[in-house]
């Protein structure tokens, strides 16, 4: 429904309501009428069909509080509708206020839909609206990752054209409001039976106005393809798959309208010694078979290259992880993950005669002693 609708339309009539009527006068109305004119309980009359639409139309408006004022403001400007008094007569029978010509105004002024802070009418512009949110990929090193590091993004997406400035207009041409939607930007569309949706305007796109030249680079679309790289922050302890939002970064806005946001999905190259296991990293550190027997103490390697001694305890199992704390992954709080190292217990493949001597010479000395007897016990 177009905006010059509502100075030929009696709202208010439709619902028949006084126009000082509040919102539970009118919702009362509405359901009552379209009760009565529903096309479920009228099969095949057309003319409540058509009072069913009439009512919702109306219930539309005057029961959004913004949309009933500026009806309320479009009919004081209009008082009659169009053409009520006599070709070349004034407009609301105030003489002198012709559309268009010398001493009137531009009628697209008047259903431009906005109004300024005094109630009168003011130029229509193209809607400021929101660049679109732009999303990319970027592939670090596992130690990148770790200590943060800032990368270089090239991105390729829709932007303001250069030529109108995202207008969509001949520069040099004027913008006036668009005849099919009245400038509200929204058709509307009947599904039948009653029903109707509203859809994006097919003339002006949603942008409230047209020109009547359009921008001979972009067709009046308003858009054009850009290319920019831009330097991004990649935070220390960034993750494997994390989404990083870079406010602002994202598709410039048309009309003064503010940038969208720019999504970077991280992906984490995968480290031929450690691992992660949230803000821990993680490390498989081969140890012989005397060393955890016996006990010993060990050089660990660390990811910022500076090894820390760990003591082995006599006795220590394959699989045990030991952790070293505060030299894991950056957490929050300024605080750091720490380092679990697991020990991986190392049985030799060749023997030489001296070392199977004292393997046999170890095997001959615990010979009472059965490892699995445990398990025995246990499954009984």
């Amino acid at each position: 429904m177009s905006q010059a609708d509502w100075v030929n339309k009696d709202f208010y009539k439709v619902l028949g309501v006084q126009k000082d009527a509040d919102a539970a006068a009118i919702k009362k109305a509405y359901r009552k009428l379209a009760r009565e004119n529903h096309p479920d309980s009228n099969p095949g009359n057309a003319a409540a069909e058509a009072r069913f639409k009439d009512v919702a139309e109306a219930n539309d408006v005057l029961s959004d509080a913004g949309k009933r004022k500026e009806y309320d403001e479009l009919r004081a400007y209009g008082g009659a509708p169009f053409g009520a008094n006599g070709p070349g007569g004034g407009f609301g029978g105030q003489p002198g206020a012709h559309f268009g010509g010398a001493g009137g105004f531009d009628l697209s002024d008047l259903f431009g839909g906005m109004f300024n802070s005094g109630g009168g009418p003011q130029r229509a512009q193209r809607r400021a609206t929101r660049g679109a949110d732009l999303e990319t990929e970027a592939s670090i090193s596992f130690t990148d990752a770790i200590d943060g590091t800032t990368i270089s993004l090239r991105l390729s997406a829709d932007s303001a054209c250069e030529t109108c400035r995202g207008t969509g207009g001949k520069p040099g041409t004027k913008p006036h409001v668009c005849p099919t939607c009245g400038g509200a930007g929204m058709v509307v569309n009947s599904m039948g039976g009653g029903f109707a949706m509203n859809e994006t305007c097919p003339e002006c796109h949603g942008h409230q106005v047209v020109y009547s030249e359009s921008c001979p680079t972009c067709r009046g679309s308003g858009r054009g393809r850009s290319s920019r790289t831009l330097q991004a922050r990649i935070p220390a302890g960034v993750k494997d798959g994390q989404r990083i939002r870079l406010k602002g970064k994202g598709a410039p806005g048309e009309s003064g309208g503010p940038a969208g946001d720019l999504f970077v999905n991280v992906r984490v190259a995968a480290h031929p010694l450690f691992g992660r296991k949230g803000d821990h990293l993680t490390i498989t550190v081969p140890v012989s078979f005397d060393e955890a027997a016996l006990g010993a103490e060990i050089g660990v390697p660390t990811l910022d290259g500076a090894p820390v001694t760990l003591r082995i305890a006599p006795g220590t199992p394959t699989g045990r992880v030991l952790r070293v704390r505060g030299r894991g992954a950056p957490a929050k709080a300024d605080a750091r993950g720490d380092l679990l190292v697991t020990v991986e217990v190392q049985v030799p493949t060749e023997l030489d005669d001296a070392t199977r001597a004292a393997v046999e010479a170890y095997r001959d000395a615990t010979a009472g002693t059965d490892p699995r007897a445990h398990l025995a016990e246990r499954s009984s």
